[in-house]
């Protein structure tokens, strides 16, 4: 095994040593067991939230009371804590003698297998009213196989025991922690993680999350950058690996660089053949469908789009990057108009993440009209983009540039269809979607508004919700759309995080209310959920995603009133 000079790789291999020892053991541990980790982690995660709030803040260049932080909120502590729950909520019919899904939850739709996931609890329906989400199986997967297949780590088919490595993202904090979860809890195997260097800083709080796994050998954190990363992917002792990164960082460990790296990659003779799953981003679109949207409705999708855009600077592997709206509508504009309103009136932030700079020169050089909003040289706008080779349209871009595609299409249906075609066909990746369409509209174009539904091929598909909020709730798979090969990678194979341990994953369909509570009332989508407080908007994101963090992490009725009012005043 070659190694970088200098490189000191005694430690790396003391850590994978002892993981390798301790392997057996974790498959041996009983499900109560593992219940009871689980449990104890709760609380860990509530003490450590305020020191990842304020490490995430500080490495984004800003203070952890700023509104900005809400999103810290959402994408450290909060995210873990759901999933945990989200474990635990299935772990436990299990324990309880249950099959892991409720009866109800697995039913035929249109000669499709369909899994109605979320919502799971009474909280749920309480907390995120009006939000739902439902897995579709491969074709062919009928429901008693849907059902029988679920949980297969705790109804005879357990993993064997391995070290995975997974290789940690910078971007989204909880991206590696779940990661980890995944690997121990839906496939069995102990965890050697690395750190991204751009939130190496974190690895304290991570481990003080995993104290109990750490201490029984179950689980290591490392830092380190590229070298190490190359020197652990090679290593004999480990068995499987999951990336959350780019197709670059793919192809560098399955085929190695250069000129070789090509050949092999032609050749389909990996220089790595270790079992393979990632999530590797892509370029995620924004399909607006035309409809009888009101003044509010477009002040509110406006910062729903600009939600999906500028969270986390657009580090993120479904921020949209491209907007698909109807050429002849005249609500395009009105939209537009709304967008540009919500992004001047922002406060100012960097675009913090390696490289953003350069990515966003990148755009300038191919817009040099492209719109400035804000402060700073983020915040790009191009309001009509056309060329079939621009950047916004092959390349993700993982910074705050938005680009406006204008499609065909006289009425609703024909929009649609020539808005499926464009994702499907012209944009790489396939990872997240979002839909947004009025209420009215799909009453009006039902079969049209399924029909889009069914054949985009993305991971996950947000109606009226963007689709990163799969990410958040622990109980959708999250991952590519599948059918791609390690020659051909795109946006990744497998799926995490899954709480039912689902297999024959083909895609989630997540579903949100279009208008907030009160005005949804009169638009269709009846719920009593008012403006989500992961929105950069939101006056009051902060103070409700902190406290909805400490209910998660210590789930005692009487926080949940200080939750809704929070998230009420926002």
């Amino acid at each position: 095994m070659t190694t970088a000079p200098g490189l000191d790789t005694a430690p790396l291999d003391l850590a994978l040593a002892d993981l390798r020892g301790h392997a057996s053991s974790w498959t041996a541990t009983p499900l109560a067991e593992r219940i009871g980790l689980l449990e104890r982690m709760l609380p860990r995660i509530g003490d450590e939230a305020p020191g990842m709030v304020a490490g995430s803040a500080r490495a984004k260049g800003y203070d952890a009371g700023a509104d900005w932080a809400a999103e810290d909120w959402v994408t450290a502590p909060w995210a873990l804590a759901q999933t945990v729950g989200a474990y635990l909520h299935v772990l436990r019919r299990l324990a309880a003698g249950k099959d892991p899904l409720p009866g109800e939850a697995v039913r035929s739709r249109d000669g499709r297998t369909v899994v109605d996931v979320f919502p799971a609890t009474p909280t749920d329906h309480l907390l995120l009213n009006g939000f739902t989400a439902e897995v579709w199986t491969l074709p062919g997967t009928t429901p008693e196989q849907a059902r029988a297949r679920a949980a297969g780590e705790y109804r005879g088919r357990p993993g064997e025991a391995a070290v995975a490595l997974v290789l940690g993202a910078g971007n989204v904090p909880a991206i590696t922690p779940l990661d980890v979860l995944h690997k121990l809890y839906a496939e069995g195997q102990v965890v050697l993680a690395k750190m991204n260097p751009v939130n190496a800083h974190l690895r304290p709080h991570f481990e003080k999350v995993f104290t109990e796994f750490v201490e029984r050998g179950w689980v290591r954190f490392v830092d380190g950058g590229a070298a190490e990363g190359a020197y652990l992917t090679a290593h004999e002792d480990v068995g499987a690996i999951h990336v959350t990164g780019s197709e670059r960082t793919h192809d560098a460990i399955v085929w190695g660089t250069g000129t070789r790296g090509e050949e092999r990659r032609r050749a389909d003779t990996p220089l790595n053949d270790k079992p393979f799953t990632s999530e590797l981003g892509g370029v995620s679109p924004c399909i607006v469908a035309p409809g009888p949207w009101s003044a509010a409705d477009f002040r509110f999708q406006a910062e729903h789009i600009v939600t999906s855009k500028l969270n986390n600077s657009g580090h993120n592997c479904v921020a949209t990057q491209v907007l698909l709206v109807p050429r002849h509508w005249d609500g395009t504009e009105r939209l537009l108009a709304e967008i540009r309103r919500v992004l001047g009136e922002l406060p100012p932030r960097d675009d913090y993440y390696p490289g953003a700079a350069d990515r966003l020169d990148a755009v300038l050089r191919a817009h040099p009209g492209a719109e400035i909003h804000g402060d700073g040289t983020g915040r790009l706008l191009v309001p009509d983009v056309t060329a079939p080779d621009d950047p916004l349209l092959t390349d993700e871009v993982f910074a705050s540039a938005l680009g406006v595609v204008r499609l065909p299409g006289e009425d609703a249906p024909a929009f649609l269809r020539a808005a499926t075609e464009f994702a499907n066909d012209r944009l790489p990746g396939t990872l997240g979607a979002t839909l947004l369409v009025h209420p009215r509209t799909e009453r009006d174009h039902r079969a049209a508004v399924d029909e889009a539904v069914a054949a985009l091929r993305y991971g996950t598909l947000g109606v009226n919700c963007w689709s990163a909020f799969g990410f958040l709730l622990g109980y959708t798979p999250w991952g590519a759309y599948p059918g791609h090969t390690r020659r051909d990678i795109g946006s990744g194979v497998g799926f995490v995080h899954n709480a039912y341990l689902l297999e024959d994953v083909e895609k989630t369909v997540l579903r949100a209310p279009f208008a907030p509570f009160p005005r949804g009332l009169f638009t269709g989508s009846p719920s009593l959920s008012p403006r989500p407080p992961y929105y950069v908007t939101h006056r009051t994101g902060r103070t409700t995603m902190a406290r909805l963090t400490a209910y998660a992490t210590d789930p005692r009725p009487g926080r949940l009133p200080g939750v809704l009012a929070s998230a009420l005043r926002g």
